[in-house]
This record gives structure tokens, C-alpha cells and sequence, in this order.
């Protein structure tokens, strides 16, 4: 297939995608004012079943592992936060969404989806370490979580030129990131950046689902959310923790580990407690069998 025609493929594909429900656009104008209100995220997801179902079954999950259940979403605002639920809608609308692509990937699923939630629990045990407030790293979850959607809709529309990519990756021991664009002329951060502009999502996470890969291209003001995913993503590639296709990762310069204040044996360090994290955070992928 020619690369031009990849290219509008799959552009066609994310353009029939289903939008974001508009409960969760609604919650992210909230969260995008200065002082955002409590009381006007309960007014929205009260009025949203299934989003607050989705909530509910989130917040008492072991991933939080809270002390009492949680049956009022304006309590689970009071406990967790404006931006932890915020993360919690986002995460759970766009996974709801892509999971309905799950039976036509050509990658094995299960192996995506343990990367994923590796990097994202990765993302947030580092922001952690770094003396990162509590109530802002789950946005370092979220990002790790999701920063890899742009495979989805390749994998959709062209999954034997997709497995055929990562196995060129494997043989030539190149970062799949490099043959995705030798091959078929697109990367998953380029057609992640097509899912954005869909949605119309910015931020944090849009930045680290665009950039994780191009730390040298990045100039915005989310640089540390952005380097604490590509550094996770590293670690789970390199220690082969679920398998998104990319077994020769390109190890991020010694200047992104410098100005995190990293050392590359911080994972084994937190290898253990990283691989107990996911488990907990398996819930996400199973957020809509309420």
C-alpha cells in the first residue's frame, strides 16, 4: 500500500470514530478555568449514568485502595480531587472508545495494554520520587496510559503492514518509532496526534502522546509529564513488561535522566513494586463491564 494512501486511511478511520461524550468535554472546560467548582463537576456527572458508574467503579478499586466505599461523586471529588477526577473521565472515555477497535488489532492486545498501564503506573511511581505532589500525579498516569493510542487505529486499518513494521524493528534492531516511518510513512505519535485533533484534546497528556518520542522537538511547558513517559516507556520496552512492538527502544539522552534526577538502576528498584501497580491498575481496561 502507498504510503499516502496509509496516511488517508487512516485519517478516514479516526475521523468516524466516535467523539467524546459530551459529559467529558464538559468536565474538561471545567478544569481548564482558574478556580474550577466542585459543585459544577457533580451537577455534570450526576446527570451521566454510565459516567458515573465508571467513577464510582474506578475510585473503589484497589488501584486507589481507599479506606470506606465510595458512593457520592461529590465525596469522591472532596477525596481525590478536581484533577484526579478529571484524569478519571478522560482515561476512562477515550479507553471506553478505543477498546472497541480491540478484536481488529493485528498486535497481540494484551501485551499493548500491560505496556500501557507499565508507563502509566511507571510515570506516577517517578513523579513521586521526584517530589511530585500526590494530587498531580495521577496526571502522570494518565498520560503514560495513554500516550501509545496512536497504535490503535494503525493496527486497525493496516495490521499485517503493522506486524510486518515491528517484526522489520525486531530484525534491524531499530526503535519501532524510526521503522513505523520508514515503512509505512507514519508514526503512532503522528496518528495519536490525529486522534487529538479529533477530540480537540490539549495538555499535558496530548504533549506526552505527541512528543514521547521527540524530547528535542518539545518545547512546551508540560516538559517534565513528557520526560517522565518517555523515560517509563523506556523501562518497559527494555525490561520487555507487556510488549507494544518496540523490543530495541532508543534510550532517552543522558540529559533527560539528569534533569530528573535519574539514575537508569532506579528500576530495579522499582521493577517489584511496578509490576504490583499494574495489577491493581488492570481496572482501567475493564471500566465499562458495570
Amino acid at each position: 500500500m502507498i504510503k499516502n494512501d496509509i496516511k488517508d486511511k487512516i485519517s478516514a478511520h479516526i475521523g468516524k470514530m466516535p467523539s467524546l461524550p459530551v459529559s467529558v468535554s464538559k468536565i474538561m472546560q471545567i478544569c481548564c478555568n482558574a478556580y474550577p467548582n466542585p459543585s459544577d463537576l457533580n451537577n455534570i456527572i450526576s446527570l451521566d449514568p454510565v459516567l458515573t458508574g465508571l467513577l464510582l467503579k474506578l475510585i473503589n478499586s484497589a488501584y486507589y485502595g481507599l479506606d470506606t466505599h465510595v458512593v457520592s461523586i461529590t465525596r469522591a471529588i472532596i477525596m481525590l480531587g478536581i484533577n484526579t477526577v478529571k484524569n478519571l473521565a478522560l482515561s476512562a472515555a477515550i479507553l471506553g472508545t478505543l477498546q472497541k477497535n480491540k478484536d481488529k488489532i493485528g498486535l497481540n492486545m494484551e501485551g499493548y495494554w500491560r505496556h500501557c498501564l507499565c508507563v502509566g503506573v511507571t510515570s506516577k511511581l517517578l513523579a513521586v520520587k521526584q517530589g511530585v505532589d500526590f494530587s498531580l500525579a495521577d496526571e502522570y498516569f494518565t498520560a503514560g496510559l495513554l500516550h501509545d493510542i496512536g497504535k490503535i487505529p494503525v493496527n486497525a486499518v493496516i495490521p499485517a503492514d503493522y506486524v510486518k513494521a515491528v517484526s522489520a524493528a525486531d530484525r534491524s534492531q531499530k526503535s519501532l518509532f524510526i521503522v513505523e516511518n520508514e515503512e509505512i510513512g507514519l508514526t503512532h505519535s503522528m496518528s495519536g496526534k490525529m486522534i487529538l485533533k479529533a477530540w480537540n484534546l490539549h495538555g499535558s497528556i496530548a504533549d506526552a502522546i505527541v512528543y514521547h518520542h521527540d524530547l528535542c522537538e518539545y518545547s512546551g511547558e508540560h516538559r517534565n509529564i513528557v520526560n517522565n513517559v518517555a523515560i517509563a516507556n523506556y523501562f518497559s520496552c527494555a525490561y520487555e513488561i507487556g510488549f507494544a512492538g518496540d523490543r530495541n527502544p532508543e534510550k532517552p539522552e543522558d540529559k533527560i535522566w539528569e534533569t530528573l534526577r535519574l539514575k537508569d538502576d532506579i528500576f530495579d528498584q522499582i521493577k517489584e513494586e511496578v509490576e504490583k501497580e499494574i495489577d491493581k491498575a488492570r481496572v482501567f481496561l475493564n471500566v465499562h463491564d458495570i
